[in-house]
């Protein structure tokens, strides 16, 4: 019997034309915003490659690197996500996207550094996926706090953000402190909030590597 696909659908986003179905997250327009500061702190970074993390179809990651010479490496570790990302790359014209499915740390060779990070994890609480009928459940739930698939990405980000990088990590309206606590918890990762960004459907948080002048 062969598995019955539902039929794609296309949406613009920013100056991109992204394809997605009801297998994957559709894109939303509110993380325009992270693709848009992403390019923004891009163009101040040194030469280096550029990591998405819970990428889905791609979308936010080939705006944030649209105009740019910049490699972009997009881990997900949904089948479907990693097939639509690699179609949307393609019809954007842009040969430099590397897509990887599979599990974050696993995805990605221990010594690999990128300058940029963005980060897209669920960050609903598991108790609140009800409220979102129309939204796979592996792209949408977090876990009980809605953080756990956050924490892992803050994980990777403090292993393999290189040291004058950035990252971009999207959380929900309510998380950028717990966000901020936790990397001050867990100074090993060597990172610290620059600044967050709150909009009505969810919030982004800049991160930077914690250097000496920030801790005194």
């Amino acid at each position: 019997m062969t598995e019955k696909r539902t039929q794609s659908r296309r949406t613009v986003f920013g100056h991109l034309e992204i394809e997605y179905d009801d297998d994957v997250l559709e894109p939303r327009p509110w993380t325009e915003h992270q693709s848009r500061w992403a390019a923004a702190l891009l163009g101040g970074l040194p030469a280096g490659d550029v990591l998405e993390l819970c990428a889905g179809v791609g979308h936010i990651g080939l705006l944030a690197v649209s105009g740019s010479s910049r490699h972009l490496v997009q881990v997900d570790a949904g089948a479907r996500q990693c097939e639509l990302a690699e179609i949307n790359a393609a019809r954007a014209g842009n040969r430099s996207v590397e897509v990887r499915h599979g599990d974050l740390e696993a995805a990605i060779e221990p010594d690999e550094k990128f300058v940029l990070v963005i980060a897209d994890p669920p960050w609903v609480v598991s108790a609140r996926t009800d409220d979102h009928p129309d939204d796979p459940l592996s792209a949408i739930d977090g876990g009980r706090d809605g953080l756990d698939l956050v924490r892992s990405c803050l994980d990777v980000i403090g292993r393999h953000l290189a040291p004058a990088g950035a990252a971009v990590l999207q959380v929900g309206p309510e998380q950028s402190e717990p966000v901020a606590r936790y990397v001050t918890d867990w100074p090993h990762l060597g990172l610290r909030v620059v600044e967050s960004r709150s909009y009505e459907d969810g919030a982004l948080v800049h991160l930077a590597r914690l250097t000496q002048d920030a801790t005194g």
